[in-house]
């Protein structure tokens, strides 16, 4: 057995030794993250690094490791609390902490593990592999809700490669989860790129940009960034815990690479006269939104379209509401076709999401300077919805599968691009429509879709009947979804 996969596996045992304990993997994820994180500030004070890093007296990996039973327990206790006050990254990812493991003997073994390994010689890939893995198994752990900071990682590749993110630029996601846009866009620039000091220095410490306001999340994406070698250990915290939404900060990027989260209505609870709590809808008054609404989604990609440079490219997972709402939603994609070039979407199957029931696309599109005419000239569509069938366990969806797209987006050269739809092969996924072929649908529509499903035709050739159990389920959810929002509305009330 390789070292590396000696590493994963002893990693994996014990979250599977703490679940019969009660321990999600959630809590242990968080618990390894402290520890690690530890670990990793002892080791950068020592030889060959000699870094100064400000740990409050007693909350070093050495005195820890000497404790045993109850006084682990306390002492540990004592840690987290002290050091949730620090500044920077370090009180960052101590924001909130607590203890969940309750046998501290089996605490006692996790550090053991930590402390048997050297964390900072170790390659980021590595590192990575193994946080990342665990954040995977964290979002299919349905009962935890983690799901819903998670991108499948497939498609976030995707993604990157069609956008192709250049070294001394900069990139933000307003709504983070776990950091996979940061990591790939990462990834992306390190293999395509020679780079030379200041350019690594910049992709280290000034690329990367973002909000996560849920705590955990933003502790397991900081500790994501550090473990791939972004950001300093004693450095300012380039992810902030404040709602993007509320305000603009004035900052421009080059790149917003985004899946806000999912859920319709933005609301917040109050406490009306009588003294109960009541659910208000939350719209924000900003200067540079196009129309006023409650609809997060439609917020998200105004905000979206505000933190771009004039010359920025944006890629963003939407769900299906925003390509047809009537009302605030026509008059967002109205102003999307007149002030960005929108060149391209993507719409995705079902059964990719750990959130289920979502009907979702990506967006690509690029700002640019006020015109009198509107930028948008043609969209082309991509569909990787009909016909397509995919589960989290049995068939996820992977790189692979989108290969023929990022093929057809043609990233070289977007500009040089080639339909394989036309009469004579109406089941071609990629086709163009004109901005004047837009306009005429009714509300501005984006909803758009050409080839037949053939399950409704082809009885003979249908998927494997637990791929279509699945699908029946997604589109019974993705109804139930939409008809509880139809209620809220009804009621005057919000989720």
């Amino acid at each position: 057995m390789s070292n590396e996969a000696n590493i994963i596996s002893k990693v994996w045992s014990f979250a599977n030794v703490l679940r019969d304990d009660g321990v999600s993997y959630g809590d242990y994820l968080e618990q390894l993250t402290y520890l690690l994180f530890l670990k990793m500030v002892d080791e950068f004070a020592k030889p060959p690094y000699f870094r100064n890093i400000n740990v409050p007296e007693g909350c070093d990996w050495e005195t820890l490791k000497s404790k045993r039973g109850a006084e682990l327990e306390t002492h540990y206790n004592k840690v987290l609390k002290e050091l949730s006050k620090n500044k920077g990254i370090l009180g960052q990812i101590f924001t909130k902490s607590q203890n969940k493991i309750q046998d501290p003997a089996k605490l006692h073994k996790i550090i053991d593990m930590v402390d048997k390994e050297k964390w900072s010689m170790m390659g980021a890939d590595l590192k990575g592999k193994i946080y990342e893995g665990l954040l995977e198994k964290n979002a299919e752990d349905t009962k935890s809700g983690a799901g819903q900071y998670f991108t499948p990682r497939a498609l976030i590749k995707a993604m990157v490669a069609c956008v192709q993110p250049e070294p001394m630029k900069t990139i933000i996601d307003p709504a983070c989860g776990t950091g996979g846009f940061f990591l790939a866009s990462y990834d992306y620039i390190t293999k395509h790129d020679e780079l030379n000091r200041e350019q690594k220095e910049f992709l280290k410490n000034k690329t990367f940009y973002g909000n996560e306001i849920v705590a955990n999340t933003r502790r397991l994406c900081l500790m994501n960034m550090f473990l791939h070698n972004i950001g300093e250990i004693d450095g300012e915290t380039f992810i902030s815990s404040a709602d993007a939404l509320v305000a603009d900060e004035g900052k421009r990027y080059d790149y917003v690479l985004a899946n806000p989260p999912f859920g319709k209505k933005s609301s917040m609870t109050i406490t009306n006269e009588e003294g109960e709590q009541e659910k208000e809808d939350l719209v924000y008054n900003r200067q540079d939104f196009w129309v006023t609404t409650s609809n997060k989604q439609l917020n998200f990609l105004q905000h979206i379209r505000t933190l771009l440079k004039e010359t920025g490219q944006a890629a963003v997972v939407l769900p299906d509401n925003v390509l047809f709402e009537g009302g605030a939603g026509e008059i967002v994609r109205e102003q999307l076709l007149q002030t960005t070039e929108l060149h391209t979407i993507l719409r995705l199957p079902t059964g990719i999401f750990y959130r289920p029931g979502v009907k979702a696309n990506v967006l690509f599109f690029d700002n640019r300077p006020g015109a009198k005419d509107p930028w948008t000239k043609e969209i082309w569509i991509y569909d990787y919805r009909t016909n397509v069938h995919h589960t989290l366990k049995k068939k996820p969806m992977t790189m692979n599968d989108l290969e023929d797209f990022i093929q057809c987006y043609n990233p070289a050269n977007r500009n040089d691009r080639t339909e394989t739809w036309s009469e004579n092969n109406p089941d071609g996924r990629w086709r163009k429509f004109t901005y004047e072929e837009i306009l005429e649908r009714d509300k501005t529509n984006l909803d758009i879709f050409w080839i037949k499903d053939k399950s409704l035709t082809d009885l003979d050739n249908l998927p494997d009947p637990d791929l279509l159990a699945n699908e029946i389920i997604e589109n019974i959810e993705a109804g139930l979804e939409s008809f509880k929002e139809i209620m809220l509305t009804l009621n005057g009330d919000s989720e």
